[in-house]
């Protein structure tokens, strides 16, 4: 199991949840609410400061402890009352044992006043995995970001700047480990200048390392039985972190405007999640609607592909599988989208002890390891193995997702129009088709996988184009017993339409799309390996391989095999800025990276990009728009574009 669990309650006679781990309740037995207000919202001055937000701005709170929520969803309240429609609210908070799912509704039932909010946020309580998960409210106007796990663990990995500061958690005299210098000192380095603090504590020693952190704290009135609280401002300054070349770009256009070139996935999720935030966006397609090239298939498969070691990829894969899960109910189930399940078959040694590290690595809300006749059970048709089962994922249609996140009024899908030179202006960038001029916007995102590479300002990335095609099998009444996705070397999914989606190949010698029958032939093998008895039902033996339907497109990924996601900075620039990066690749340097003001990219997203892309757009916004990343920033250095001019220097020191 991981070391993240759900949190395990008692409940008192009154139905308040009590914390069976650290023996401390919740919120005051007085008034959860009236708590709330008085230490961290009226403490905070948030009624002033959300009426004060101006249009366009937003307020960044931080907390200490999620709980069951309530402070989120007072804040929220509150924020909705003061605050002008034109202003956002992003709160962060950091949990070590989420409430399972039946708890959290439980505990929310107290309040039934904040039964708006908490009716959103029980419908977006989904797939709460270690990491970092996004959840979006209020059309995008209200951002939660949760920190699942331990707090000392989880900050450092956060790039942000918190406004205000809600410090709480289980008391000092219950839960010493969290109060700690090292504590005080993540929240001085993610403060903004003159962050505001308080906490229904007033230990001494809480008071005096808030204030060998870089807090000014005072004693003041405390709620209820509690006589004093503690509640300050931070007094210090925050010194720039990281190297120059990931560190967030300066440039703020005047204009929020936003080119989007490719309206495949991940030019669809850039698009809507720049759109959620005011920005007017054009997307630019060069075939004659969205999803034509590799998000065109019928069902593409929400795979985990995770390792057991916490790798960049793998937390990638752990948050984008979270956020596009709670995307999916905005579609219509079982035409659209199926939370089936996907079973990965342990169809060898390897694999078979691969899972063993994976299933003591993950709690079995996420994946769970199942025998024989459990994953036969579990698929509805017979199987030679057992394997993983992730119980939370499923099949979508990537089009019909396309058109869900292309669908905000404030995006405007422009059509065969295929951009072949990117001109820079004083006030943003042009996307000429010869001496066509098709779009100008103060912000370009380029997010048409392989076909990023053809401007001289990113040919130095080094993409690759890998075909991959699918078999259309004809559904028979036996075949409809297949209940869930099932996986070994290639997948096959439940019925949609007639049809059953069978795949995929990977060739990366060919450079054409059309259908080839050695491919429908390798497709067929694949599906013996999955299941001979669904093969039997399909009528496998029967199956013309050089008669089969089916669709080729281009994958597009990178070396590393993660996607290339946030700014870019101009390639011959950087490597004479940073030349001494190839004598001594430990230098330390400060110089202003040379970016390309207003060029970013969100591509090169493989086989993944169902689960990686629209989390990767939040990620995009958050760059652009200077929010909290969604994602631990080391895992946002990993996929940032500047990787690769970094090693082209780098690769000989």
């Amino acid at each position: 199991m991981s070391e993240v669990s759900h949190a395990q309650l008692d409940w008192d006679d009154q139905g308040q949840p009590l914390s069976r781990s650290f023996d401390d309740v919740y919120f005051s037995r007085a008034s959860g609410l009236g708590e709330t207000r008085h230490v961290f919202l009226d403490s905070n001055d948030l009624p002033r400061r959300f009426a004060a937000l101006q249009a366009g701005e937003q307020l960044c709170i931080g907390e200490t402890g999620f709980g069951t929520g309530l402070n989120f969803l007072c804040a929220w309240q509150l924020f909705e009352q003061q605050a002008a429609a034109d202003t956002r609210l992003h709160f962060v908070s950091v949990e070590k044992y989420p409430l399972q799912r039946a708890d959290l509704h439980r505990a929310l039932a107290l309040w039934p006043e904040l039964g708006v909010q908490a009716d959103q946020l029980l419908e977006q309580y989904v797939a709460i995995h270690p990491g970092f998960q996004r959840l979006v409210f209020a059309g995008g106007r209200v951002l939660l970001t949760l920190l699942i796990g331990d707090v000392l663990d989880r900050l450092p990995e956060l790039d942000a700047r918190i406004d205000a500061w809600f410090l709480d958690g289980f008391s000092p005299a219950k839960n010493p480990q969290m109060w700690s210098p090292g504590l005080f000192a993540q929240l001085a380095r993610l403060s903004a200048p003159n962050a505001s603090l308080a906490t229904f504590t007033s230990a001494g020693f809480v008071r005096r390392g808030l204030g060998e952190a870089g807090f000014a704290v005072q004693r003041i009135k405390g709620y209820g039985h509690k006589r004093e609280m503690l509640a300050g401002h931070f007094a210090g300054q925050a010194a720039a972190e990281g190297k120059p070349w990931f560190r967030r770009p300066g440039y703020k256009p005047l204009q929020r405007t936003a080119l989007v070139i490719g309206a495949g996935l991940a030019g669809c999720a850039s698009a809507a999640s720049l759109a959620a935030r005011g920005w007017q966006v054009t997307l630019l397609e060069r075939h004659a609607g969205l999803a034509a090239e590799a998000s065109g298939n019928p069902q593409g498969v929400l795979y985990l592909k995770l390792s057991a070691h916490g790798t960049a990829l793998s937390q990638l894969i752990l948050g984008g599988f979270g956020y596009t899960r709670r995307l999916l109910p905005q579609l219509p189930e079982a035409s659209d989208w199926q939370a089936c399940g996907v079973l990965q078959l342990g169809f060898d040694a390897a694999e078979q002890a691969r899972q063993a590290k994976l299933a003591a690595a993950f709690a079995d809300d996420l994946l769970q390891a199942v025998d024989q006749p459990q994953a036969q059970a579990l698929a509805g048709v017979a199987l030679a193995s057992g394997g993983l089962f992730f119980p939370e994922a499923g099949w979508v249609n990537p089009p019909a997702l396309c058109q869900l996140l292309a669908s905000h009024p404030n995006i405007r899908l422009l059509p065969r129009r295929q951009a072949l030179e990117l001109r820079k202006t004083g006030d943003g960038w042009q996307a000429l088709q010869g001496e066509q001029l098709l779009a100008s916007a103060a912000v370009v995102v380029l997010a048409g996988a392989a076909e990023v590479s053809q401007f001289p300002c990113t040919a130095h990335l080094p993409l690759k184009r890998i075909r991959g095609q699918i078999s259309y099998l004809p559904a028979t009444a036996a075949s409809q017993a297949l209940q869930t996705v099932v996986c070994a070397e290639g997948y096959v999914a439940p019925v949609r339409h007639g049809m059953h989606t069978l795949g995929a190949s990977f060739d990366f010698k060919r450079d054409d799309l059309d259908l080839c029958a050695s491919e429908h032939q390798g497709n067929l093998q694949l599906l013996d390996s999955i299941s001979t008895d669904l093969a039997g039902q399909l009528q496998r033996a029967e199956l013309d391989p050089a008669t089969l339907q089916g669709r080729a497109a281009f994958r597009c990924t990178t070396p590393d095999y993660l996607p290339l996601i946030g700014p870019l900075a101009d390639h011959q620039a950087f490597l004479q800025r940073y030349a001494a990066l190839g004598k001594n690749a430990r230098k330390e340097l400060d110089a202003d990276c040379p970016w390309l003001d207003g060029l970013y990219l969100n591509c090169a997203h493989g086989s993944r990009g169902l689960v990686t892309a629209p989390l990767a757009a939040e990620l995009l916004a958050a760059w652009l728009d200077d929010e909290p990343l969604p994602l631990p920033r080391s895992v946002a250095e990993a996929c940032h574009p500047g990787r690769f001019s970094l090693r082209t220097l780098t690769r000989g020191s």
